[in-house]
């Protein structure tokens, strides 16, 4: 029987005595994940950041949780700040679908490559987009993306791992998200015009400080997510829209209240 919550428990070393490792019996098998990439390639062209992506869905499937994976670029995406963007001039968005999917996973792993020491544009569409819906409300009330985690994969060949996460991860927790310790991991080759991360020879599949990084991430996302869904999500006092707009201030002073 797995330990509640996914909290380890001591092998047992020689004569039964507890080892200093953990057993191998986390189980999240209720636990759903999604992993956008948001690469600039269509498909079915390689993408240097889905091979970062598959270490991480390894170690979750491993656990038990069920993951899938969104490549952005393949989807008509309209521009905008609306959740449905047919509904403001445009003649076809498939976001509202792709956030349905979203919104059906415990955790959301953006992905994508650095342009320029940045994210790239199809990340920043996705954020939009993510942020056009963050109006929404959940059945208690609170901000819909309340109660998953978030996490951030990218991969590159200059500068700016650090720095997209910095962003992708700030975007998340702004929007809702509970953000674990250590969320991001990634990669980049040496400075300039060099090997990508599944080019042969390029070192980045085998670099133990990006698999640690990542399975670090990985476990911890898994581990919140846990925590959140079966304890019920983020408390509902003091966070509720609904409850602000009907005028209710949860101890804010507010004399026009009663």
């Amino acid at each position: 029987m797995a330990a509640p919550y996914g909290r380890p428990r001591l092998a047992a070393g020689p004569g039964g005595a507890q080892a200093g490792g953990v057993s191998a019996d986390f189980e999240y098998a209720d636990l759903t994940a999604v992993y956008v990439n948001c690469t600039l390639k269509r498909s079915p062209e390689t993408s240097n950041t889905d091979g970062l992506i598959a270490k991480s869905r390894a170690v979750m499937e491993a656990a038990g949780a069920r993951t899938s994976l969104i490549r952005a670029v393949d989807h008509d995406i309209a521009t905008g700040v609306w959740p449905d963007m047919t509904e403001h001039g445009w003649e076809s968005d498939q976001w509202p679908v792709l956030y349905s999917q979203i919104m059906d996973a415990d955790i959301l792993v953006l992905c994508g490559p650095i342009w320029l020491g940045d994210n790239s544009s199809v990340m920043k569409q996705v954020i939009e987009r993510l942020y056009a819906c963050s109006s929404l409300l959940n059945e208690q009330g609170q901000y819909a993306y309340y109660g998953r985690v978030g996490g951030a994969l990218i991969t590159g060949n200059e500068d700016g791992v650090k720095h997209c996460a910095m962003n992708i991860l700030y975007s998340l927790q702004h929007l809702g998200y509970v953000i674990p310790p250590q969320a991001d991991a990634g990669w980049i080759g040496e400075a300039g015009p060099g090997p990508s991360y599944l080019d042969p020879g390029s070192g980045g599949p085998e670099n133990d400080f990006t698999n640690r990084n990542t399975t670090f991430m990985s476990w911890n996302l898994m581990h919140l997510a846990a925590l959140l869904k079966r304890s019920g999500g983020v408390p509902a006092h003091g966070n509720q829209r609904s409850l602000w707009d009907a005028g209710c201030r949860f101890d804010f002073p507010n004399p026009e209240h009663r």
